[in-house]
């Protein structure tokens, strides 16, 4: 884990830094097609970062083409495997060497804390990157019982071309679960990053040819979901998509499926996870602590966030005081500041969707500040269950309380949801 810097040294860093701004497609940086572009804003401060390349569907056609050319040819996706190791730890070492500028690239894109960005999301990246070279040699192939005239083998390969599509909450670190197992079984990858935050991912796609990862292997289309993401997902030549994001665009994936070749899909989508307390509960600072992490880490930008607090009536103000307490620690402010534990929310669409949810009486703590995109960590008390506050994602700091008499009203509220990603005990 990196030391962290100063705020100053951080500042200094950002005003250096030159930022990738074209399409990543065999091996090179290529303006759209069409010549579009949009803008890329930092929400801290509200200015234009860079002008981003806008692709569409000619430019997914032709990163697909190349992308298939190369695992054809198999220069990756028939590379011995502790080539493909090496690479791939090539990469990571690269990463490593560039982390205080990827980790300010990160934060200035998309409003996250460089504490964070700096010690868990570059290292957690590095990690994952690592972890997956290290597998490349040590998953075997399987041999089936067989009569003695008959040789039975399972053997894996890899799939083709895979689209990956990052959501904006944890740009590298999303960006590195999709590539590191998909590149390490041989795959061609098509990376589309959220377009509010595209930058680190076009530095690691340049970084990987340094690494030696061969072209048409790692490619990054950057533009908005219609325009990329639709004409991907129904992309005949595209073998799989992995997708990180709202629930109501991982339907649209699987009916891009439908619709075109029954790609593989792979989603992750949204929560409405609920930690549940109950009166039994020992160390409850302790719980308190646990839950204003869990609930407000990365400004609540988390699907597994806790976004519901079910407790139990008897133990509620107790818990409260303690979380309050707790809370005082967390800054929000200029996310490159690292004494700041929260940031801004990643835009200004966002932000207005977030404070949407705190026209509320009954808030304890928090709500907007006077600064664009900036929400303080909010506890909401005497949350209706089945509230808009209570049912929908909110995806930002904001934390409903929910009070229950026993443990089995507690289990019906959890279970009063769409969703069924995460939950707390």
């Amino acid at each position: 884990m990196p030391d962290l810097l100063t705020h100053e040294e951080y500042q200094a860093i950002g005003k250096s830094l030159d930022f990738p701004t074209n399409a990543f497609i065999n091996g090179q940086f290529q303006a759209s097609k069409s010549g579009n572009t949009f803008e890329t804003i930092n929400p801290a401060t509200g200015q234009v970062i860079a002008k981003i390349a806008a692709c569409n569907g000619d430019d997914v056609d032709h990163a697909v083409t190349k992308a298939r050319e190369a695992f054809d040819q198999g220069h990756w996706s028939k590379l011995h495997p502790s080539e493909r190791k090496e690479a791939l730890i090539k990469l990571s070492k690269l990463i490593k060497r560039n982390i205080q500028e990827l980790a300010v690239m990160e934060s200035v894109d998309s409003g996250k804390p460089i504490r964070d960005c700096a010690t868990i999301d570059l290292p957690e990246t590095i990690d994952c990157l690592l972890w997956h070279a290290e597998a490349v040699d040590k998953i075997y192939d399987q041999t089936a019982p067989a009569g003695e005239d008959a040789l039975a083998v399972i053997v894996r390969e890899p799939i083709g071309v895979v689209g990956c599509v990052l959501p904006w909450n944890f740009p590298l670190l999303m960006l590195a679960w999709k590539i590191a197992p998909a590149l390490a079984a041989g795959n061609s990858v098509i990376v589309k990053p959220a377009e509010q935050t595209s930058l680190t991912a076009l530095r690691i796609a340049e970084l990987s040819i340094e690494a030696g990862i061969p072209r048409g292997v790692f490619n990054v289309l950057t533009g908005m979901g219609p325009d990329v993401g639709q004409p991907l997902g129904l992309h005949p030549d595209v073998d799989m998509v992995s997708f990180t994001g709202s629930t109501e665009t991982g339907r649209r994936f699987l009916r891009y499926s439908a619709d075109s070749n029954l790609k593989k899909i792979v989603l992750e989508c949204g929560g409405k996870n609920p930690a549940i307390v109950l009166d039994d509960a020992e160390e409850l600072d302790l719980v308190a602590e646990h839950l204003i992490n869990a609930s407000f880490w990365n400004m609540g930008e988390n699907c597994s966030a806790n976004s519901r607090l079910i407790v139990q009536e008897n133990i509620k103000e107790a818990l409260l005081d303690k979380m309050l307490a707790h809370l005082r620690d967390w800054k929000t402010g200029d996310p490159l500041d690292p004494s700041n534990y929260l940031g801004s929310l990643v835009d200004v669409e966002h932000f207005k969707k977030v404070c949407s949810y705190l026209d509320n009486d009954n808030i304890i703590t928090g709500g907007v500040t006077e600064s664009p995109c900036y929400v303080l960590p909010t506890i909401v008390d005497k949350v209706d269950p089945n509230s808009k506050l209570a049912q929908e994602e909110v995806f930002g700091p904001i934390l409903s309380v929910i009070t229950v008499k026993s443990f089995d009203e507690a289990i019906a509220v959890a279970n009063n949801t769409d969703y069924g990603l995460a939950a707390s005990v």
